[in-house]
């Protein structure tokens, strides 16, 4: 068993095609959930890869390294459209994790709770993807197809998250159910971006739940259907849940999960519009 630590990206699909290797990118959900046995799986640790370091803006938008870190996002100098995203950012474990996790170690951890992906979808986000034939992009709800299930090809890795430009006017929340503040996985989670015109009704809206399915997912006739409403007097309906599927378990039944996330939505909706105005 190796480690490896290579600087640049040529160096790490060099490796990739030469050895079977695991690739981590902070470690901070691989570690914990091994068995107590010895590694028999060489390691490729992508955090030091100059190409997948920091933020870059372009003309179509946002590029944010696959190692940066959930600190980083949390501390960066972003428009309000990413406020979801960075009131996530510092709701995943504890600070120690925050300076250690990255934002693509989350998103291919794949995991139905993971707290990066409802604030990504609600941004339109795609993963930047590298291998032995290319670069290529693929959506984040393409990606993530189930629980611990993701689109990877031999040989290649994610080396960032492209977001594209929102409109200038909106605006975003997060809202995480959990039996404590930190350190714990989430009942149930909410991330909403809205946009608000000069008579103050929805004309912008992404809204995305996560652990309420084996993926994070969008609610396309929700957002439908909130163009042209007032944020506060929303009309939220079972049908608007429908794409959902809880589970019941020892955390929260399938019932209260339900209606905890119509009230979540709800809140975040008017936290964003507060922002807005």
């Amino acid at each position: 068993m190796d480690y490896f630590a290579p600087t640049s990206l040529n160096d790490a699909l060099a490796l990739m095609a030469s050895e079977n290797l695991k690739i981590i990118a902070g470690g901070t959900d691989f570690f914990p959930t091994r068995a107590p046995a010895p590694l028999q799986q060489s390691l490729l640790d992508v955090t030091r890869i100059d190409e997948l370091a920091g933020f870059g803006w372009t003309d179509d938008g946002l590029r944010i390294g696959a190692a940066v870190r959930w600190s980083d996002i949390a501390k960066a100098d972003l428009p309000t459209c990413f406020a979801g995203l960075q009131a996530a950012a510092r709701e995943v474990g504890s600070v120690q994790i925050q300076n250690s996790g990255t934002i693509v170690g989350n998103i291919c951890n794949a995991s139905p709770a993971a707290d990066g992906m409802p604030p990504l979808l609600t941004l339109g986000a795609e993963v930047e993807l590298a291998g032995p034939t290319g670069t290529r992009r693929l959506p984040v709800e393409d990606f993530v197809t189930g629980v611990r299930q993701i689109q990877l090809e031999p040989g290649e890795l994610v080396t960032g998250v492209l977001i594209p430009r929102l409109p200038a006017h909106s605006c975003a929340a997060f809202e995480k159910l959990g039996s404590r503040k930190y350190l714990v996985i989430s009942i149930t989670m909410v991330a909403v971006v809205i946009g608000c015109d000069a008579a103050g009704r929805i004309d912008f809206a992404r809204v995305a739940v996560g652990a309420c399915s084996p993926v994070a997912k969008r609610l396309i006739a929700l957002e439908e259907a909130l163009i042209g409403q007032n944020p506060r007097q929303l009309m939220i309906s079972d049908q608007h849940l429908a794409p959902l599927s809880p589970i019941s378990d020892i955390r929260a039944d399938a019932a209260y999960r339900i209606e905890a996330v119509a009230e979540q939505i709800t809140r975040a909706i008017h936290k964003a519009a507060d922002t807005d105005g």
